[in-house]
């Protein structure tokens, strides 16, 4: 068999191998935020014995011009090199290897010098790697390597002369600078999405604005969820999340608790959409206004919130895209269209979209515009509905179209589906994901998951973001729970993720009666107006403002990755370090995850990642004390011991 040799480098004899991080060999994005540097490693070597440089090569998508920063040697054919992005958007990055002939060239010849070789040979070839080197230059300096080149190969010169030049400071300096990029090998280009801030660290609080009425008889408008807004403010949230706002289905609408036979007075479910009133661009009559919305996100605005609306691909029978556009929907053999179904349960009040539809393509486009029309709204925020049930090809083409055009734009997947589906939806784009984490119900099976989140590849692309509950998910921890399950989930989700939320005010309120044999609450709100008391005696309003303050005041806890885990020699407690990039800020924080029986144990502080000496003292402030205890510490070993009556958590602020 022939090989072409045009499949071959040539003359280009480096080898850039192993570019880390990068997805999928770089055809999917790694994620990182705006600021943070950005750090790269890439094996480069060469045959033989000559000096391999490599570079480190950037650019945003669409940019011509390439960035290049040196990368350092750090041994054994490793190659480091970083930049720090101040753009947000999608960036193509690779690493660049050349032979550096004229470095490989000096310190042989300085050898040579050494132990008085023939050095006049030398000398000529030199000259010529001069000669090549001044083609990359202009101006001076292309004449003073002229000049050099032409001194030091003339063997009328003193030889002396000759090899003091060569050997020289000044000439070593000026040419090493100088690189021969003609025979370089480049790396597979990767991706890499840089994020705005909010993409690191958002605290999401969800409510149903039609359950904010003074009157459980009226249903709630977008002015009366306004009325909620200081308060969610002051508790330290940075996200507003809206269920869907459409237009609610009347064809097979849910009556309360999911029940078939609703009453005329029933409201239906959010996720229900579409009806005469219109579909994914309209809003439903009973919430208000388009400006009425408006106006909702410019009062969010002025005390510090962004909202986020919840997007979901389905349509209720009544929605027009059924009417307008059959061909999206499956239809039966009895002329009927198919209804939601994940057996045993049924959905009957919602159609799932046929991604196979041969008018895929406008089905594509026309979802897309869902999106742009709700994004020329005002709104840069979406959590995406039961994404894992649509095409994956459609969501890695949507949201790249997107952020092409708005790169602030931020998703969150709400995919509680099996682990491959879910990593994919975030290498597809989606910037964060709901986890595993409402599941994970003790010391040691939460610590396994985090670390596979941020000790694995999965770091570089997912970012989870932890929910202790949801109008879907109210687990048996909560069910069976007390007030110390309630916070201490809370806290959890607040220290352990940068990006975390809860369904409100059900979770402030621990309303934990569950619908029989179900993992979710009865009496939902997904189908009924609620009137919450907000200011129920026994809530945990003051509790959470007091986590969500030592967030928004520790830039250790906004971000996710940097954990490390201490040892505890108690499995009921879970202790862990977070510290910021340059290590001012650093918490421990320590959670007895036995919510009924005061817990004590030896946390294993570990030094070495704080900077401290093995037997140095220091302070921990409780940031979840009211009062702000202090206690001093010395070296790695210190005891705790938590009453889960009085408090679940340590929340420490370290102070040298």
């Amino acid at each position: 068999m022939n090989t072409s040799l045009k499949k071959f480098a040539g003359p280009c004899r480096v080898v850039v191998d192993r570019i880390t991080p990068s997805v999928d060999g770089g055809k999917m994005a790694v994620k990182r935020v705006i600021g943070d540097t950005f750090t790269v490693e890439g094996h480069v070597f060469a045959d033989g014995h000559d000096i391999v440089r490599a570079f480190l090569r950037y650019r945003r998508v669409g940019e011509k011009r390439w960035h290049s920063v040196a990368m350092r040697d750090v041994g054994n054919d490793v190659f480091f090199g970083e930049f720090t992005p101040d753009v947000i958007g999608l960036y193509e990055y690779t690493i660049a290897g050349v032979i550096d002939h004229f470095t490989t060239w000096h310190l042989g010849f300085a050898k040579k010098a050494d132990a008085d070789g023939p050095l006049d040979v030398e000398l000529q070839i030199g000259a010529g790697l001069l000669c090549r080197i001044a083609k990359q230059v202009k101006g001076e300096d292309r004449k003073v390597l002229d000049d050099w080149a032409r001194f030091i190969e003339d063997p009328k010169r003193d030889l002396n002369q000759r090899v003091s030049l060569v050997r020289s400071h000044e000439f070593y300096h000026r040419i090493a600078g100088i690189t021969d990029f003609s025979n370089e090998t480049e790396g597979e280009v990767c991706l890499l999405s840089v994020e705005r801030e909010r993409a690191a660290f958002s605290t999401w609080y969800e409510y149903f604005p039609r359950s904010c009425a003074d009157d459980v008889k009226r249903h709630g408008t977008f002015r009366d969820a306004a009325t909620r807004l200081p308060e969610v403010a002051r508790m330290g949230f940075n996200i507003i999340y809206f269920p869907p706002i459409h237009p609610i289905g009347r064809s097979f609408r849910k009556g309360k608790n999911n029940s078939l036979t609703p009453s005329p007075e029933d409201v239906g479910s959010p996720w229900a959409v579409g009806a005469e009133e219109g579909g994914h661009k309209a809003i439903l009559p009973a919430l208000g206004t388009l400006a009425d919305f408006q106006w909702f996100l410019g009062e969010a605005n002025t005390h510090g919130l962004e909202v986020a609306l919840d997007i979901a691909f389905q349509c209720a029978p009544d929605h027009p895209y059924v009417k307008a556009h059959p061909e999206w929907f499956v239809w039966r053999p009895d002329g009927t269209v198919q209804y939601a179904e994940n057996p045993p349960k049924k959905y009957q009040d919602i159609l799932p979209i046929n991604f196979e539809s041969t008018d895929w393509e406008n089905l594509w486009k026309e979802l897309k515009t869902v999106f742009e029309y709700w994004i020329d709204v005002g709104v840069k925020i979406f959590r995406v509905d039961n994404p894992h049930t649509k095409s994956f090809e459609f969501w890695h083409w949507c949201i790249r179209e997107i952020k092409e055009a708005h790169p602030d734009v931020i998703f969150l997947a709400e995919a509680f589906t099996r682990p491959k589906r879910m990593y994919w939806l975030a290498k597809a784009g989606f910037t964060h994901g709901y986890s595993y984490f409402t599941w994970r119900n003790n010391a040691r099976d939460l610590r396994a998951y985090v670390e596979e989140l941020t000790q694995t590849e999965v770091k570089e692309y997912f970012y989870p973001n932890f929910w202790p509950n949801t109008p879907d998910i109210l687990h048996e921890d909560l069910q069976k729970g007390n007030r110390a399950t309630y916070l201490g989930r809370y806290i959890l989700a607040a220290t352990l993720s940068s990006n975390m939320g809860v369904y409100g005010p059900a979770y402030e309120l621990m309303d934990n009666e569950p619908f029989p044999g179900k993992e979710e609450n009865n009496n939902n709100e997904k189908y009924e107006l609620k009137h919450w008391d907000w200011d129920a005696l026994g809530n945990l309003k003051e509790d959470i403002a007091r986590v969500n303050r030592a967030r928004n005041e520790n830039s250790a806890l906004q971000r996710t990755q940097n954990i490390v885990f201490a040892e505890v020699d108690n499995p009921h407690l879970i202790a862990y370090v977070k510290q910021s990039f340059d290590r001012e800020n650093q918490i421990l924080v320590v959670v007895n995850m036995d919510w009924y029986a005061t817990q004590s144990g030896v946390v294993h502080v570990p030094m070495d990642a704080l900077g401290f000496g093995s037997d140095a003292a220091y302070r921990v402030r409780d940031l979840n004390d009211p009062q702000g205890q202090v206690y001093t510490w010395h070296g790695s070993k210190n005891f705790v011991k938590l009453d889960p009556r009085k408090s679940p958590a340590h929340i420490f602020r370290i102070e040298r």
